[in-house]
């Protein structure tokens, strides 16, 4: 694993293309004038999530690429709908327990997939199966133009840790690229592994393992000023 590569996983943080194009207020794409296309610099959970905005380039840079922040005001209510807009359409997937969607501080959501649902043990490949879920997370997220994704993969422990660390980044990797193809644009996105670092439940048990093996997306809204 390369240095840049090593420092992602360890700070779960990511750097992003630059170029983007304007949006609405709810993120779909418009017409923009050369002088007026921007770059962004761009994963994880908590306080390294936060670190996608405290980046060398700057929050002013991240504004521009969605095309403007969400007012301080309204950033509880744009991502309560957003939240409401994921519990409905993946209602059968969150009913089955195939994905989780969790409220987490600073108005950020997780939206978490099973290793088991989403691949077969051991591959980075999506299940065929799966896309239709995958389909409306970037149903939503484009609606909800203003956020950016960070793409986390996580493993149990069994095995090399070099191993699972390679794993979990394909894994996180794969669904960055689905996500991709459904026109979710490029600077929106990162996408990191962790391997078996950051377990949820004991490695100790298969049912425990099993929810360890995992990809979460966590979704952080663009705040203006």
């Amino acid at each position: 694993m390369n240095r840049s590569v090593r420092t992602t996983c360890l700070a779960l943080a990511c750097v992003f293309g630059l170029g983007a194009c304007a949006t609405d207020e709810y993120g779909q794409r418009m017409p923009m004038s050369d002088t007026a296309k921007g770059g962004m610099i761009g994963a994880g959970v908590g306080a390294a999530v936060g670190a996608l905005v405290a980046n060398k380039h700057g929050k002013g840079a991240i504004i521009g690429a969605v095309g403007g922040g969400i007012a301080g005001a309204l950033v509880g209510k744009y991502m309560d709908d957003q939240k409401r807009d994921f519990q409905k359409v993946l209602q059968p997937e969150i009913a089955s327990g195939a994905i989780t969607l969790q409220a987490q501080p600073d108005n950020q959501l997780v939206v978490s997939m099973t290793g088991g649902t989403a691949f077969d043990t051991g591959s980075d490949r999506i299940k065929a199966a799966f896309y239709p879920s995958l389909d409306k997370i970037a149903g939503v997220v484009n609606r909800y133009g203003k956020t950016q994704l960070a793409i986390v993969g996580h493993t149990d422990s069994t095995g090399t840790l070099q191993k699972n660390m390679d794993l979990s980044q394909r894994r996180a990797t794969a669904v960055q690229d689905y996500l991709l193809s459904r026109q979710v644009i490029p600077q929106r996105l990162s996408a990191s592994g962790v391997g078996p670092n950051q377990p949820r439940a004991d490695n100790t048990t298969e049912a425990g393992r099993a929810l360890n093996r995992r990809v979460e997306i966590t979704i952080i809204p663009v705040v203006e000023g």
